[in-house]
């Protein structure tokens, strides 16, 4: 999914709306959908991780960054909006400059911009309807974007192409099928567990997990969760 989507307007869009709300919200109005975080830790945090995306791609960098790489956070409301403003902007700007194929570092198996244009725009969606519940005033979602969002989620960060050094068994018959009404897409996607040894660092893994098929085969599922994208998404 996602082909067709302008991630890097989208992201634009979202981070707009994102400073938008965030600014409606006292500093500690507590994020009710972030329990251990107030308003300030919430726009520290957006422009923690734009900041951090917006190096990578801006020094095309295609190794893990070092566990340091973070800036020093600001002290008051004014200098949080004025740094989130900086680093959002520059984000924007070296996603919209660098071709989406360019090599680049991400925690995940894709190592291109592409991925990382994807994962901001998504980011920047879900951290605006933290902010606008922290505001108490929610506006609607893109139901393409959502779509794609709920795509990325079960498909990508957490049930897609598992590690060759683990397996994944799935729980008998307990698959479920998520369908977004508006927009008419589906997800089968399987429960089980996922086990095994991580040969770079010696870690075992033996813990719950999901398998999201990359098409859905149809069929009957244990269970079904329909609903608008934006509602699934979230």
């Amino acid at each position: 999914m996602g082909a067709e989507l302008d991630f890097v307007a989208h992201l634009v869009r979202e981070s707009g709306r994102f400073g938008e709300a965030i600014g409606g919200a006292p500093p500690d109005a507590p994020v009710p959908s972030c329990p251990d975080w107030n308003a300030d830790d919430l726009l520290w945090h957006l422009a923690e991780v734009q900041w951090f995306w917006g190096t990578i791609v801006r020094e095309r960098m295609t190794t893990p960054p070092a566990d340091d790489l973070a800036p020093p956070r600001p002290g008051d409301r004014a200098g949080l909006a004025a740094f989130y403003g900086r680093v959002s902007h520059d984000l924007a700007d070296a996603l919209a400059a660098t071709p989406p194929d360019t090599p680049a570092w991400t925690w995940s198996d894709e190592q291109t911009v592409g991925f990382i244009r994807r994962r901001q725009a998504h980011e920047a969606l879900i951290h605006r309807v933290d902010a606008e519940l922290t505001a108490g005033r929610r506006t609607p979602m893109d139901p393409g974007l959502s779509a794609d969002g709920i795509d990325e989620a079960l498909r990508i960060m957490y049930g897609g192409d598992l590690p060759d050094w683990g397996k994944f068994t799935p729980d008998g018959g307990k698959t479920l099928r998520f369908g977004a009404t508006d927009t008419g897409d589906s997800w089968f996607v399987a429960l089980g567990r996922f086990a095994g040894t991580d040969p770079g660092d010696q870690v075992s893994y033996d813990q719950p997990a999901i398998h999201a098929a990359g098409r859905d085969p149809g069929g009957p599922p244990a269970a079904e969760a329909r609903g608008i994208a934006a509602d699934l998404d979230c």
